[in-house]
């Protein structure tokens, strides 16, 4: 016979159960909620004691060498590179760049390929202090030029990559005396050039005192990841040292461990890898299998051989794995989870049943967003959820509004607010900003350019939230999907692709009068391709000269996702009341000749042109866009 004490303690929890049995009757979703609450709880917590304990980015990685001074950090290429011997390279750095005499906050640019080199350069000057950018090493002409200048670059260190340097030479005339350091290239450098191994090869690994820092604040930026934004050239996001310890903590979310190896070939100057995927390994102390560049072919080669845990991808990059000839190896592997952003879902269940994935984690973010969204619950073809529940606990509640798909601008009520979508319908997603963060700055640059992304008086007088520029929707258990880009900026080859900086490069061939620039999608790919609706001056007609002169333009001029695959010429311009260029009706028509009365054409490499597209060659075009 139970006691009387047990007998009160089993009517408690009897009530305890009958109450979260009724809640759940009332709101099915309570129970992700709860799940969620909780990993959330985990991560915030170590957050705020980081921040407390001024724990940063480099203090994580000093106190992993301390550690796991034996323990694999990096594995590239078949070598292993120790915490050790990693912090030996660092210290190399360190020692090099304090002979510079930069202040706390200032600007190193790193333009450095995937390898070990990149993280122990990073490492070496976040010691000083020193604030690092990421510059994307597809880049060339004026867009490299812009980015040196937008993050105020006083030295540049070049990687070893045959193609990188060559894309600084092009330009070298508009950097003034930029220090020019250069890896991996020791002999037939030219003049203003400096040989940057000779100077590792010749530094003692000294460890540099951790005073030379001491003026490191939370708000001191830690590195500058570039974005393009909505619209426009490149934009250096700021990744404070704050900032910094946030995203380490994100795969706390899945009980990240010191144990874990995860394998990354998504370029380290993008978020996802230099940001997620490293500072998260850096925090725990685990292993990255870095990978040069993606290949299909090699990705659960790898995967196999290092006994990955963690495997990041991006949505395109399922899709390449898919199409690689099935193996009886496929499922032999030891990935707990997958994590990434763009997953589609006519791939998903693909991807997860072939390989036998476990969990997928797919989420929602921006380098320069005030929040982000995460699907711990391996819900089909979601990237997060939002909750009126979570949306209360959360510092930074996310609202769906109303959005002009053709002006990209929110709709408001007669009151001046903007009005919340339904479920089910695709809403423009922002996330509020605390008014303790009422100067916070997303981009390195003036006031106008960080204003572009706030929308203020969006539910209630004097507030103001972060404008993602993505369009998503919730379903009735507050699962969110995402549908669709708003504006002018779309997604190919896992690249933001900016519409106005292609027009505006294209539109410097002295031939082009206009272009209007813009995404279409393509059956069986990820994201969309580029297509521009192209006047000529004097409206002449496109002879095979001038298709020829835009592929070498476009070839010199852009980067290779960046390259308009289809070329329209419309008889006329098409243009808003407002006299802005008029893209919703051109991507309705998509690229198929039968729905374009206009010269049409796709890029074509092997032939170094572009060439006609008709409906005698679209089935063979579309054949070999699958492979």
């Amino acid at each position: 016979m139970p006691s009387k004490k047990d007998k009160i303690i089993l009517g408690a929890a009897g009530a305890v159960g009958a109450g979260i049995m009724s809640w759940r009757a009332f709101f099915p979703w309570i129970g992700y909620d709860l799940k969620m609450i909780k990993h959330g709880k985990r991560a915030g917590g170590r957050i705020m004691k980081d921040i407390q304990n001024q724990r940063y980015l480099i203090n994580m990685f000093e106190e992993a060498v301390e550690k796991y001074p034996k323990k694999p950090f990096i594995i590239f290429e078949d070598r292993v590179y120790t915490y050790e011997f990693v912090n030996e390279q660092t210290n190399r750095v360190a020692n090099i760049a304090a002979q510079w005499g930069f202040k706390i906050g200032e600007c190193v640019a790193l333009m450095i390929e995937n390898e070990p080199a990149f993280i122990w350069t990073f490492l070496g000057l976040q010691k000083l202090g020193i604030a690092v950018a990421f510059i994307n090493f597809h880049i060339r002409g004026d867009p490299l030029v812009h980015t040196l200048r937008a993050c105020e670059a006083k030295v540049l260190i070049i990687g070893q990559g045959d193609y990188i340097l060559p894309k600084v030479e092009e330009v070298r005339g508009q950097l003034g005396d930029l220090p020019l350091y250069v890896q991996g290239q020791n002999l037939l450098l030219g003049a203003g050039y400096v040989a940057w191994d000779e100077l590792m090869r010749t530094t003692l690994p000294v460890p540099m005192c951790r005073s030379v820092r001491a003026g490191m604040t939370p708000t001191t930026p830690c590195c500058y990841i570039f974005t393009s934004g909505t619209t426009g050239l490149p934009k250096p996001v700021i990744i404070t040292q704050v900032k910094s310890i946030s995203i380490s903590k994100f795969f706390q979310l899945f009980d990240y461990l010191p144990t874990d190896i995860v394998y990354t070939c998504t370029p380290l100057y993008h978020s996802a890898a230099g940001g997620l995927g490293l500072m998260n390994t850096i925090d725990q102390g685990a292993t990255m299998v870095l990978s040069r560049k993606f290949s299909a072919s090699h990705f659960f080669e790898d995967i196999r051989k290092h006994n990955v845990t963690v495997v990041q991808y991006i949505g395109e990059l399922c899709r390449y794995v898919l199409a690689v000839p099935k193996s009886p190896l496929d499922k032999v592997h030891k990935v707990r989870l997958a994590i990434g952003a763009g997953l589609r879902t006519d791939i998903w269940k693909q991807f997860e049943e072939r390989f036998g994935i476990p969990w997928i984690i797919e989420y929602f973010g921006m380098t320069e967003g005030t929040a982000a969204l995460m699907n711990l619950e391996n819900k089909f073809g979601a990237c997060g959820r939002m909750s009126p529940f979570l949306n209360k606990l959360d510092p930074t509640p996310k609202v769906l509004v109303k959005v002009d798909v053709d002006t990209g601008e929110v709709i408001r009520n007669k009151q001046g607010f903007c009005i919340p979508v339904a479920i089910g319908e695709p809403g423009l997603l922002l996330g509020s900003i605390p008014p303790i963060y009422a100067d916070l700055k997303f981009y390195k640059g003036n006031k106008e350019v960080n204003e572009k992304k706030i929308l203020r008086n969006v539910l209630r007088e004097g507030d103001m939230f972060f404008n993602f520029g993505d369009l998503l929707s919730l379903d009735k258990d507050y699962f969110v999907y995402f549908r669709d880009r708003v504006g002018d900026t779309f997604r190919w080859k896992g690249e933001n692709v900016a519409t106005f900086e292609v027009s505006n490069v294209l539109s410097k061939l002295p031939i082009i009068h206009d272009a209007n620039v813009y995404g279409v999608e393509i059956p069986g790919s990820e994201g969309r391709a580029g297509m521009a609706a192209i006047h000529l001056e004097d409206d002449k007609e496109p002879t095979a000269a001038i298709l020829k002169d835009i592929f070498q333009h476009c070839k010199e001029s852009l980067p290779s996702y960046a390259r308009p695959l289809f070329l329209r010429f419309p008889k006329e311009a098409a243009i808003t009341v407002t006299m802005k260029q008029q893209k919703t009706e051109f991507r309705k028509d998509g690229f198929h000749p039968q729905n374009i009365p206009d010269p049409l054409f796709y890029y074509n490499e092997p032939a170094g042109t572009y060439s006609p597209l008709t409906m005698d060659n679209i089935q063979q075009f579309l054949t070999k866009s699958r492979l």
